[in-house]
């Protein structure tokens, strides 16, 4: 078995013990966007079993459209920060790493729900993916300050003692809207072609820069969206390397490759899967993500699927040449928080099958 995953890594002056990284993955478990006692419990026993860097699941910034769910944990507000403050602390104490996930839905968020359900829904253009107009474009002002939000949530996470933060700039959420031309439309900066479509996430990293200081910035990005699994923002190499400058030249630290089989190459002619190539067009850390250790993609998950452990092999003959730096692990780390542990000691015969009832666990 290859060493290379459990040797350290460093980046922007945080270093982290092993290559893996506990992948976001929303639950729902905060009433009232507070994240108690059973979350702290959950992110500190996997701090505990040497998981290398925790993301933690989607965080809603601070603006009242953000979230759809009134159990999804808040970014912001005393008693929300102070949940993540006593999560921090228990993850610290077994040694762990943790950034927060900061989180805004755009579209996907249904009017009327959330924590503040008064509030419209955001979106670059008011268009859904199908091209219907259902809501009023953001005006600038609107988006300065969703971009303060980001900025604002980013530094309680410096506050509170977090060791990095990131981006959820994927799968069909409001930044991933601005990337995407079916549903960004606008005329002004925040429009236009791909590297104009990026200006937003630009300003954000700018912002949250400002507000953590020297702490790293993850940007998780995808070509694929929620809402139609064969889209890509950018069809050829050249075009994903002047999109991805964008983030480079804006302070970004780390991408985080987002694609359903990490396995697949992302363009004909070479076996380079998403964070290989971004990783070779911009000279970045690259994080990959998608069905790592299990046999059939997550979204198998959300249809009451589940998916059997699968072999390691070709993530550590990926991992050995250099393609990526770090690896993202999601539903085998939520279906067994000893996952690290077991892969670290050969114990490969105990890794277990993921069930979609893991979602639901409170361990």
């Amino acid at each position: 078995m290859s060493n290379t995953l459990f040797t350290p890594f460093t980046v922007r002056g945080l270093t982290l013990p092993n290559r893996i990284v506990m992948a976001p993955m929303t639950r729902g478990f905060s009433p009232n966007g507070v994240p108690g006692d059973n979350v702290a419990a959950y992110y500190q026993r996997r701090a505990e079993h040497e998981v290398g860097l925790i993301v933690t699941e989607g965080t809603l910034i601070k603006r009242e459209a953000a979230g759809s769910n009134p159990n999804y944990p808040l970014f912001h507000g005393e008693d929300a920060l102070n949940g993540w403050k006593k999560i921090v602390a228990d993850v610290k104490a077994k040694g762990g790493k943790i950034a927060p996930q900061l989180w805004h839905e755009g579209l996907t968020r249904k009017p009327g729900a959330g924590h503040f359900p008064d509030a419209p829904s955001d979106s670059p253009s008011g268009i859904t993916h199908t091209g219907k107009q259902v809501a009023e474009p953001l005006s600038e002002e609107a988006v300065a300050d969703i971009v303060d939000g980001f900025a604002a949530s980013a530094g309680y996470a410096a506050d509170i003692g977090f060791d990095a933060i990131e981006l959820h700039g994927a799968h069909g959420y409001l930044i991933d809207e601005f990337f995407w031309d079916v549903m960004n439309t606008r005329e002004d900066k925040y429009g236009g072609g791909l590297v104009e479509r990026a200006t937003f996430a630009a300003e954000i990293i700018k912002a949250c820069r400002k507000a953590v200081g020297e702490l790293p910035i993850i940007l998780r990005i995808s070509q694929w969206k929620q809402q139609e699994y064969t889209a890509k923002l950018a069809d050829t190499p050249e075009k994903l390397a002047e999109f991805l400058q964008v983030f480079a030249d804006a302070g970004v630290d780390v991408l985080h490759c987002s694609q359903r089989r990490f396995w697949e190459p992302e363009f004909e002619g070479s076996d380079l899967n998403f964070a290989g190539w971004a990783k070779k067009l911009t000279g970045l850390p690259t994080i990959t993500v998608g069905s790592v250790g299990l046999n059939s993609d997550f979204i198998g998950a959300f249809q009451g699927k589940g998916s059997e452990a699968a072999s390691l092999d070709e993530l550590h003959t990926r991992l050995d040449k250099g393609e990526f730096d770090l690896v993202a692990v999601g539903r085998a780390l939520l279906q067994d928080p000893e996952w690290v542990t077991k892969v670290k000691a050969g114990r490969m015969d105990e890794l277990k099958d993921y069930s979609p009832d893991a979602l639901a666990t409170l361990y």
